[in-house]
């Protein structure tokens, strides 16, 4: 009888992890084809971004080349005063070109996470140094609807070496097609900072996707920027040359 209740005790507790094991997978899984849905193999787009304040508010205009998780290259299109402002990221490393001052600044890890142009959105966020999928464990919180729509709640936890800002973010993504709608990221403190909310969802060739991205300051009222996506092409080739430190500052 001991012996029974013994094999029995493991095989719970094997059943058990292996139904741990098989939910943190899923819900990597989630968050990969979710990433990989807005990204694709490569991207290029032109985007507009209105950063609000209570007493202002200021747009600009940009346009966007990426190829997986480790080239992205920016251009700003406006205003006049910050046009031909360009950014390259390969892989860890990114450049920032100024034709004011006709110099390249490489811009050091530690300034990743600080403020893209003013806007609520960091570096990190517009060329994505971080990864969703290598840096965080995952965990499927729940499902729940949201803006009438089932949705995974899935749980990023930094890992103990990632050079990650955030202690812990929550995302909603769409069960049907993997369409993130909203993201929350917290603080170390447990204290909500700041809330991405996606919506708008477009056609862009074959591609359905959010067009709005609207990231709102949690903890300073009528402070928020809007990014929108006015045109996108997915999977198409980007010329290697794109992707180079001599494009930074190449005359257009």
């Amino acid at each position: 009888m001991l012996a029974t209740l013994r094999l029995m005790t493991t095989a719970l507790l094997v059943l058990t992890t292996a139904n741990s094991s098989q939910a943190q997978e899923n819900a990597m899984k989630i968050i990969q084809k979710s990433d990989e849905l807005m990204r694709g193999k490569t991207l290029a787009g032109k985007y507009t971004m209105t950063i609000i304040r209570p007493d202002w508010q200021r747009s600009m205009a940009f346009q966007f080349w990426s190829e997986g998780t480790e080239k992205s290259f920016i251009q700003m299109l406006a205003p006049a005063r910050d046009k031909n402002v360009t950014f390259l990221k390969i892989k860890r490393e990114m450049w920032n070109y100024i034709p004011k001052i006709n110099r390249v600044i490489k811009i050091p890890p530690s300034m990743m996470l600080q403020s893209w142009m003013g806007s609520d959105f960091t570096n990190d966020d517009l060329v994505k140094e971080s990864s969703i999928i290598e840096d965080y464990d995952h965990k499927l919180l729940r499902k729940e609807q949201y803006e009438g729509a089932a949705t995974y709640v899935v749980e990023l936890k930094p890992k103990p070496d990632a050079a990650v800002v955030w202690d812990k973010v929550v995302e909603w993504i769409r069960v049907t097609d993997y369409i993130p709608l909203k993201a929350e990221y917290y603080n170390e403190r447990g204290e909500r900072i700041r809330t991405m909310v996606f919506s708008d969802i477009t056609t862009f060739g074959k591609r359905v996707i959010p067009a709005r991205f609207e990231m709102l300051e949690d903890k300073k009222p009528g402070r928020k920027t809007v990014m929108l996506l006015e045109d996108a092409v997915f999977d198409a080739p980007i010329k290697k040359s794109v992707f180079t430190k001599q494009n930074l500052r190449k005359s257009r």
